[in-house]
């Protein structure tokens, strides 16, 4: 039986490359060989495209051969430059392992459907829709579930310290991985806070510091049909919660520690999986998503964000979550793949 030739995407030019890189080592590691026969495709920081041997930390300093994806769907896959020539390779599906930018605001999303490829994940609008903050809360809101209050400013324009009720915090509307993100106390702090995550994104959001504990749910699924791994929680000894920001995040954080299962009660477990669920149903999301909530003290679970292409990496939340609820990694790309090839939720 031959076997599925998986096209895995990786690296990018977002903020986000690093990680990129660490959750592809971590697919590659769970990846069956005995199933799927993987083609890595590796894109620099600065955008170039290169068929590789794998996502190992030297990647670039490897064996490389200029690849792209084919818009042309009678392609069905990549184009490589081989000997001057371009030759191509069909992709029965894609897996693309991309944070942030151009990997989770659809636009890798958007040339996988013209390629006509099926892919692993959620489609173009889901994709859009959560990546840019604001965007997610207008929609959770109307679907009745709670946010924080919040302001948007767009590119240039000058706020008013005194229009809010600190502490707030102030991110990029439409980035991850804590990227830009800061925690305001005092109004002389915001003009400075907006014009760091300006570096990010020239949409700036402001909102209001929820007073409760960050908790997260895995989601893998389609419509109806959805396993929600285990709720964790962030405990802090300080400050507040910043993924991917550490020299060595493998080791720890120095201010974080992640709880699976969390340790809260088993009905407000139950509320932030239903919750995560329906805020998934809620962006049209499909294929897998991470949800992350803050769960007040009186028991309200209120949005936080939609990772829709979650880490993967030894250290991530979305692995941790379903492991806990007894599905490896190598489960979760299993079901991904069929969920893809079935073509749902497209």
């Amino acid at each position: 039986m031959a076997k599925m030739k998986v096209g895995i995407i990786f690296g990018g030019a977002s903020e986000e490359h690093p990680i990129s890189v660490k959750s592809a080592q971590e697919v590659a590691r769970n990846l069956d060989i005995t199933k799927y026969e993987p083609f890595y495709i590796g894109i620099s920081k600065s955008g170039a495209w290169n068929l590789c041997d794998g996502p190992d930390a030297e990647w670039e300093s490897g064996s490389l051969r200029p690849a792209v994806l084919s818009a042309d769907s009678s392609v069905g896959g990549l184009l490589v430059m081989e000997q001057g020539r371009f030759g191509t390779i069909g992709l029965d599906v894609v897996l693309p392992v991309l944070h942030g930018r151009f990997g989770e605001d659809g636009a890798i999303q958007g040339l996988l459907e013209l390629s006509g490829i099926p892919y692993v994940g959620c489609d173009v609008q889901s994709s859009a829709l959560c990546l840019d903050k604001s965007l997610a809360y207008t929609v959770a809101r109307s679907a009745g579930i709670g946010t924080p209050n919040f302001w948007t400013l767009t590119a240039g324009e000058e706020v008013d310290p005194c229009r809010f009720t600190y502490p707030v915090f102030v991110k990029p509307a439409r980035s991850g991985s804590s990227f830009g993100v800061s925690k305001v106390t005092r109004g002389e702090e915001l003009p400075s806070a907006v014009e760091a995550a300006r570096k990010y994104d020239s949409k700036v959001l402001v909102e209001e510091a929820v007073v409760g504990s960050e908790v997260g749910c895995s989601i893998l699924g389609n419509d109806l049909d959805l396993f929600a791994g285990e709720v964790d929680r962030i405990a802090l000894s300080h400050g507040f919660f910043r993924i991917h920001q550490e020299i060595r995040p493998e080791s720890g954080s120095d201010n974080s520690t992640p709880i699976v299962p969390a340790d809260i009660p088993e009905e407000s477990r139950s509320l932030v999986q239903e919750t995560a669920k329906a805020v998934y149903r809620a962006m049209g999301c499909g294929g897998l998503a991470r949800v992350d909530l803050f769960l007040k003290e009186d028991g309200e679970v209120i949005l936080n964000e939609v990772n829709t292409l979650p880490g993967l990496t030894s250290y991530s939340r979305y692995p941790r979550m379903m492991a806990a609820a007894g599905l490896s990694l190598a489960a979760v790309i299993d079901r991904a793949v069929a969920l893809a090839l079935a073509g749902k939720g497209r």
